[in-house]
C-alpha cells in the first residue's frame, strides 16, 4: 500500500456551495418596510418612510427581494391614489348636499377596506419573504398573483 492509498482527500462536503444557496440580499429590508406599513395603522408616517427606503433601494438587492421592493412600492402609491379617489367623493357628497351619512359612510368603509387590503398584500409579502421566495407578480393590484385562503 503506497503513501498516497492512504492520503485522505480533501473533504469538500463541508463547504458551502453558494450555487445551491438562494440569493437573499436586501430581505432584512423589505421585513423592515412591511413592519413600517403595517406600523402606519397606528403612526400614519412610517409608511412614507417605509416607500422612501423601497424606492431608495430598489434595483441595488437581489432579484427576490426586488419583487418585494416593487410589490411594496405600488402598495404605497396604490393607497395614497385610492386615499385621493376617496377624499375627493368625500368632498363631492359634502357639496352636493347629500345626507352627513352618506360621508360616513364612504369614509368607514373605505378605511377598513383599505386596512384589509394593506394587511393582505403585507401578511401575503412577509410569508413569501420568509420562505424566500418572490412576489409573483408585483404589479397586482390585489396580492401579488397568491391565492388567498383562509383555511391556511
Amino acid at each position: 500500500m503506497s503513501h498516497s492509498d492512504t492520503t485522505l482527500a480533501p473533504d469538500t462536503t463541508l463547504a458551502p456551495d453558494s450555487a445551491l444557496a438562494p440569493d437573499i440580499r436586501g430581505r432584512g429590508l423589505a421585513a423592515v418596510i412591511y413592519v413600517l406599513y403595517l406600523g402606519s395603522i397606528m403612526a400614519v408616517i412610517t409608511a412614507p418612510i417605509g416607500v422612501l427606503i423601497a424606492h431608495l433601494r430598489r434595483g441595488r438587492v437581489s432579484p427576490m427581494a426586488d419583487t418585494h421592493l416593487q410589490f411594496q412600492i405600488r402598495t404605497f402609491w396604490l393607497g395614497a391614489l385610492g386615499g385621493a379617489i376617496a377624499l375627493v367623493a368625500w368632498n363631492l357628497l359634502g357639496w352636493i348636499g347629500a345626507p352627513s351619512w352618506t360621508s360616513w359612510t364612504l369614509g368607514y368603509g373605505f378605511f377598513t377596506a383599505c386596512l384589509i387590503w394593506t394587511i393582505g398584500r403585507c401578511g401575503v409579502g412577509i410569508q413569501r419573504l420568509m420562505s424566500a421566495r418572490p412576489v409573483e407578480n408585483p404589479r397586482s393590484l390585489l396580492f401579488g398573483g397568491a391565492a388567498v385562503r383562509l383555511d391556511d
